[in-house]
C-alpha cells in the first residue's frame, strides 16, 4: 500500500510509501482519503502524524500520470482529488504534519491540511505548479494564503520557488524546524501530548478555529458559543473542573 495507517498509544500515523519521492498519484490520493476517513471514525485515534519517510514528504503529484490526463479526464478527477486532502484537513482530531526533505505542490498541500507542521532543517516547500502552466488544485491557493496571508502566498503561487525550512518558519508556512533525525520524533512527541487531553473539547476548539476563518465573525462566534455551552454537557468538562479545584491546574486525566 503506499499509504498505511499505524496506530499506537492514541496516535495515528499516516505514512506514505511510495519510493522514491511519495508522488501523489491517484491511487495513493483515493487512499489517502481512505485512511483519513477511518483515522476520523476510530476511537483508538485520538491524533494524527502526517510522515513521508526519513527522505522526503512528498514531492508533489505523479506528473508523468497527469500528463496522459486531458481536459475531460481531469474535470472528472479534479473533485476527488480535493475531497482526498480536504479528508485529512476534517479529521477532527489534532494533526502534525512531519516534513522531511520536499513538500512541493501536492505535498506541500497535504501539509498545509495539518494544524501544526514541524519541518527537518534540510526541509524545502513550494507551490511550483505555475512552472508546468498550471496552479496548484488540491486547495494550495485556498490554505495556503489563509495560512501565511496572500502576498506571500501569491509570491510562491506565482514564481513557483522553493522556500528552505528558515524561511518557511519565518513566513508561518511551517511551526517548527528541528535537526532531520528529530521530525517524526517531535511531531509524535505533540500528538501523543494532545492525544492526552479531552477529546470532544479538542475537536470543539478545531472546528471553531476553522469555521470562523471561512466566515464572518459573528457566525464564528455563534459556532463557538454552541460548543462551549454545549461542553459542559460531557464527562471531561467536569473532570477538568473538578481536578483544577481540587489539584490545580493542568493536573486532570481524561478518559
Amino acid at each position: 500500500m503506499t499509504v498505511s495507517l499505524e496506530v499506537a498509544e492514541g496516535v495515528g500515523t499516516l505514512r506514505l510509501d511510495r519510493p522514491p519521492m511519495n508522488a501523489l498519484d491517484i491511487a495513493t490520493q483515493d487512499r489517502l482519503k481512505e485512511l483519513a476517513e477511518e483515522a476520523t471514525r476510530r476511537d483508538d485515534v485520538r491524533a494524527v502524524v502526517i510522515y513521508g519517510g526519513e527522505r522526503v514528504f512528498a514531492a508533489g503529484a505523479d506528473i508523468k500520470e497527469m500528463q496522459n490526463m486531458d481536459h475531460t479526464a481531469m474535470v472528472l478527477r479534479a473533485r476527488a482529488l480535493q475531497d482526498s486532502f480536504t479528508a485529512v484537513a476534517r479529521i477532527p482530531k489534532p494533526v502534525v504534519a512531519a516534513i522531511t526533505g520536499y513538500a512541493l505542490g501536492g505535498g506541500c498541500e497535504l501539509a498545509l491540511c495539518a494544524d501544526y507542521r514541524i519541518a527537518a532543517e534540510n526541509a524545502k516547500l513550494g507551490q511550483p505548479e505555475i512552472l508546468l502552466g498550471l496552479i496548484p488544485g488540491a486547495g494550495g491557493t485556498q490554505r495556503l494564503p489563509r495560512l501565511v496571508g496572500p502576498s506571500k502566498a501569491k509570491d510562491l503561487i506565482f514564481t513557483g520557488r522553493q522556500v528552505k525550512a528558515d524561511e518557511a518558519l519565518a513566513i508561518g508556512l511551517v511551526d517548527r524546524v528541528v535537526p532531520a533525525a528529530e521530525v517524526y520524533e517531535q511531531a509524535h512527541a505533540w500528538a501523543a501530548r494532545l492525544a492526552q487531553g479531552p477529546a470532544i473539547a479538542l475537536r470543539a476548539a478545531k472546528e471553531s478555529v476553522d469555521t470562523g476563518l471561512e466566515t464572518d465573525i459573528d457566525t464564528g462566534l455563534a459556532v463557538e458559543r454552541n460548543w462551549f455551552a454545549g461542553l459542559f454537557a460531557t464527562e471531561d468538562r467536569e473532570t477538568g473542573m473538578r481536578s483544577f479545584v481540587e489539584e490545580g491546574p493542568g493536573k486532570a486525566k481524561f478518559r
